[in-house]
């Protein structure tokens, strides 16, 4: 479907199970995804832009789609900071986007992202991109499942040097979140913290949350507090 796409410098939204990609005469212009932390985090967890200046941007141009523009034009954020901070987001959205999935694609011709026009990425690129960072967490532990699993640190009494950055990713494994959970506490991009993760999977000090005991057919269902039937409602036999 991309590749039809470009051919006919199509523009609009494609929309795929774990996100979406915009494009612009058959160019992707912006991605998002659930699973990686929105270009608003990036900027300002990073520093570049506070969170009140995020917010007036879009009140103030999000429905003329000019929020980008308008960022750049008012003095909050440098034009080459946020192309960078642009590009980066969209290919680590587009890095999930890609991915496998078990629901059809639909696009929607003529959609546009308030963002507004930043910095436009070819398909061709972008597919590239995706498959070198995907041989690239294989290459460093192949069990995928760190990628989305909630996390726990393993019982070491030596635990290997890692470092500052690694550490940072490490202190936030606690059993509930995710690596997305955590790219977004850190302010970070998805990837980088995919990566991170699977090196420290690889050393041994992250694993997967075992998951929780399912009731098996026959066993009785716990029942700690009595219910009471509704008023209005006969109890059933």
């Amino acid at each position: 479907m991309l590749h039809r796409l470009v051919a006919e410098r199509a523009t609009g939204v494609l929309l795929r199970e774990h996100g979406t990609l915009y494009l612009c005469d058959g160019e992707v212009v912006h991605a998002e995804s659930p699973r990686t932390p929105g270009l608003d985090v990036l900027l300002t967890t990073g520093g570049a832009l506070d969170t009140e200046a995020w917010r007036e941007a879009v009140t103030l141009a999000g429905a003329r789609r000019r929020v980008g523009r308008y960022l750049v034009d008012s003095g909050r954020v440098a034009e080459g900071a946020l192309e960078l901070c642009h590009t980066g987001a969209l290919f680590d959205a587009a890095y999930f986007v890609l991915g496998p999935s078990g629901a059809p694609a639909r696009f929607r011709y003529g959609a546009a992202h308030w963002l507004g026009p930043v910095r436009s990425v070819p398909v061709a690129a972008l597919e590239r991109e995706t498959v070198r960072r995907r041989a690239l967490l294989h290459r460093i532990w192949s069990d995928p499942a760190t990628d989305s699993a909630p996390l726990i640190r393993t019982d070491r009494h030596a635990e290997p040097t890692v470092s500052a950055r690694q550490g940072a990713v490490l202190d936030r494994v606690d059993g509930v979140r995710t690596a997305s959970d955590i790219a977004r506490a850190l302010g970070r991009p998805a990837f980088h913290t995919l990566v991170d993760l699977r090196r420290l999977a690889a050393a041994g000090l992250v694993t997967t949350a075992p998951h929780p005991p399912t009731t098996t057919p026959g066993s009785p269902l716990p029942d700690p507090l009595p219910q009471r039937p509704h008023p209005h409602l006969s109890p059933l036999p």
